[in-house]
C-alpha cells in the first residue's frame, strides 16, 4: 500500500476589489436625472408663465370690447 503522508493544508484569500466605476457609474446617473429634473421643472414654469400672460392679455381684450360695446350702446342710446 501507499504510504499516507500528511500535506499542509493552505488556505487561500481571494480579494475582489472594484475598480470604483460602479460607484463613477451610479453618480454619473444621479447627476443626469438631476440636471433632467431641473430642466423640466424650468420648462414647465415658463409654460405656466407663458399661460398666465395670454390668460392675461385674453382678459385686457375682453375688458376692452365690453367698454367699446358700453361705449355703443350709450351713443344708439344719446341718438334716440
Amino acid at each position: 500500500m501507499a504510504d499516507y503522508q500528511e500535506r499542509p493544508t493552505t488556505t487561500t484569500v481571494i480579494e475582489k476589489r472594484g475598480g470604483g466605476g460602479t460607484m463613477v457609474a451610479v453618480l454619473l446617473l444621479v447627476v443626469v436625472v438631476a440636471i433632467a429634473a431641473f430642466f423640466l421643472i424650468s420648462s414647465q414654469t415658463r409654460k405656466d408663465s407663458a399661460v398666465e400672460g395670454a390668460a392675461t392679455q385674453v382678459g385686457q381684450a375682453a375688458s376692452d370690447v365690453g367698454d367699446a360695446a358700453k361705449d355703443a350702446a350709450g351713443a344708439v342710446k344719446d341718438q334716440q
